[in-house]
């Protein structure tokens, strides 16, 4: 309930989700709570990730345990590790950090990269388009991670860019033409990579565009956590994997 000029007060009784992302990170917690279903709240943390060298990706799992703990202080159901460039750094990764996660906390847990093989399991997407604000050996590393699943990618685009500051003032608009424009006829789906993009909000005029189901890094790991939690999403707005 809420009361008169109050905007509702959502404490998630039907689950509280702790998150983790990269310090320098703006976008991803907006766009979560966005999507998320009445009942369902989004406890974050951070850690430290200001750049995009191996050594800065790979660093941010120093303090993995220390934020896990604390995350299952506040009573937490599960614990996501969300950073899509440093889950899908190496094939085994993921479940390395889903492993240290609940050894720490107790808690269950899984990272992006997780979400991101379920949605395009669920999808049925075997021919992708992929496009990301990475720089070129960050971006080829994704293309490797997705062939490890079995994904192809028949046509993809990077941008270059370094920081999440610098991924978080890509508007929207700019974003849409450009990922319209990089798709190929060719492909399952379009995979919109990073938890720093304003992508959530493009996702159905994309899809109405280009006839293909669009995959987004923070939409594909608020619907892997739903999932897990036999919640379902109530946002069709958000694109095919919603529906």
């Amino acid at each position: 309930m809420s009361a008169a000029g109050i905007h509702p007060i959502d404490y998630g009784h039907r689950l509280r989700a702790g998150i983790i992302v990269p310090s320098g990170n703006a976008v991803a917690e907006p766009e979560i709570r966005a999507m998320l279903p009445e009942g369902v709240s989004a406890l974050i943390t951070r850690l430290a990730l200001r750049g995009s060298s191996d050594r800065e990706l790979m660093a941010m799992l120093d303090g993995l345990e220390g934020a896990a703990r604390l995350l299952a202080d506040a009573g937490v159901a599960t614990i996501v590790f969300h950073c899509t460039a440093v889950s899908t750094f190496a094939p085994h990764l993921g479940d390395e950090i889903r492993r240290r996660i609940t050894g720490a906390s107790g808690v269950p847990a899984f990272a992006t990269s997780e979400a991101l093989a379920a949605a395009f399991a669920a999808l049925g997407a075997r021919r992708i388009t992929l496009l990301t604000p990475y720089n070129d050996k960050v971006h080829a590393r994704e293309i490797a991670f997705l062939a490890g699943l079995g994904v192809e990618v028949v046509s993809d685009a990077n941008l270059g860019l370094e920081t999440n500051g610098e991924m978080a003032r890509l508007t929207p608009e700019d974003l849409l033409a450009w990922a319209e424009g990089a798709t190929a006829m060719a492909s399952d789906a379009i995979f919109l990579s990073c938890t720093a993009l304003r992508s959530a909000g493009l996702i159905a005029a994309l899809e109405r565009r280009t006839g293909r189901p669009v995959v987004t890094s923070n939409q594909a790991m608020v619907w892997h956590c739903l999932r897990s939690q036999a919640i379902a999403p109530d946002c069709p707005a958000f694109g095919r994997l919603f529906a």
